[in-house]
């Protein structure tokens, strides 16, 4: 395929005009024909990456199938996602290398996104932050349980989620650093700790200003202490309910280019209103905000990836920042910029066509035309 008029998205934010040419499930670096199809100024950005996924189209990562998996797979691919990493709530040892198992099991179908890894989310997460967390099983920063699941999954987990302030959490870093992506989440720490957590290797925020202390002038707490480390990149969910959107355009600002967009998202994501289950715990999603039952918390998100990207260029964050933070950015985080994260030649050939609207034109998935 062949086509020019384009506005081509780069990794640095900005857009040219150009043309694409694509070569199996590659881009090209060969100029394109003059047969090259016209597409009359249309946006051309990489398929997203969606690296925090607790389910989607009325299933959750927490069935441990490889049917759920599919389901959510396609889900994805047919909302402009071509990666996804699925993320555990906390649950009991044995349905967490259950899941482990049926990621490592999961082959991707023609039409369904990557699993490019698994978020291990849960459960080394503080009781007095758990958000929607189930509190029966969250448990204390445990290397050795992380290397047992890690073998379930054969190697797939590529982000890990913990509280730094729990007793073993930061020798948890320690002792993990260089094996896994560590991520602070759902946690009461405190600026000192959360630095000290950076400074042993530490490198991500979860879901930022969500299920941790806010930021003020005399506590800056986590947050200040992520925007203290250039290292760190901070998680955010621009769904319009978990953040915002004020608070969207500061936390853009801010942080500039270490913003990675995730939807959260849980089953109810492409379904609608209903009742639903998370990690085990009954959910109600009502106008396409999702609580627990008891109300007492958010729990996740209803909107997928897309739609976050097309909610922050509604609150006023330029299309090619939100694009660099739900593409390249997340490619860089979880390790496969080599193939995704960019138009540039050699890389996969997934590729969202968008209108000035940012209505989906087109889906290219590795080189196949999916609408």
């Amino acid at each position: 395929m062949e086509f020019r008029n384009l506005r081509l998205y780069q990794p640095d934010g900005s857009f040219h005009t150009g043309e694409l040419v694509l070569s199996g499930d590659r881009i090209a670096a060969t100029p394109a024909s003059a047969d090259a199809c016209d597409m009359d100024g249309l946006y051309a950005i990489p398929g997203l990456i969606d690296m925090h996924v607790l389910g989607c189209a009325g299933h959750d990562f927490g069935e441990a199938t490889e049917e759920a998996l599919s389901v959510m797979a396609r889900y994805q691919a047919d909302n402009g996602i071509c990666a996804f990493c699925p993320a555990t709530m906390a649950a009991p040892e044995s349905q967490l290398a259950a899941m482990m198992q049926a990621a490592s099991s999961y082959r991707t179908e023609h039409c369904g996104a990557v699993l490019a890894g698994v978020y291990l989310e849960g459960p080394f997460l503080s009781e007095s932050r758990r958000g929607s967390q189930n509190s029966a099983y969250l448990q204390k920063p445990d290397a050795n349980l992380f290397r047992r699941l890690q073998e379930h999954a054969q190697g797939l987990i590529r982000l890990c989620a913990l509280a730094p302030e729990l007793p073993g959490g930061l020798e948890m870093i320690d002792e993990l650093v260089g094996e896994v992506r560590l991520s602070l989440a759902h946690t009461e720490s405190d600026y000192d700790t959360a630095c000290e957590a950076f400074r042993r290797g530490a490198r991500e925020v979860t879901h930022l200003f969500n299920a941790m202390p806010p930021m003020t002038h005399r506590e800056p707490g986590i947050i200040g202490a992520a925007l203290d480390n250039d290292l760190v990149g901070v998680e955010l969910i621009a769904d319009g309910v978990h953040v915002h959107p004020a608070a969207v355009r500061a936390a853009f600002r801010l942080f500039e280019n270490r913003i990675i967009l995730i939807s959260d998202s849980m089953a109810a994501a492409g379904q609608g209103d209903g009742d639903y289950i998370l990690g085990g715990q009954d959910v109600v999603v009502r106008v396409g905000r999702a609580t627990l039952r008891d109300g007492s918390s958010l729990a996740g998100s209803t909107a997928n990836l897309f739609e976050c990207l097309q909610r922050a260029v509604q609150m006023g964050i330029p299309l090619g920042q939100a694009v660099r933070a739900a593409s390249t950015n997340p490619a860089r985080a979880i390790g496969i910029q080599h193939d995704y994260g960019s138009l540039e030649p050699g890389k996969l050939a997934n590729i969202i066509l968008l209108d000035d609207e940012l209505n989906i034109n087109s889906l290219i998935l590795r080189g196949q035309l999916l609408m």
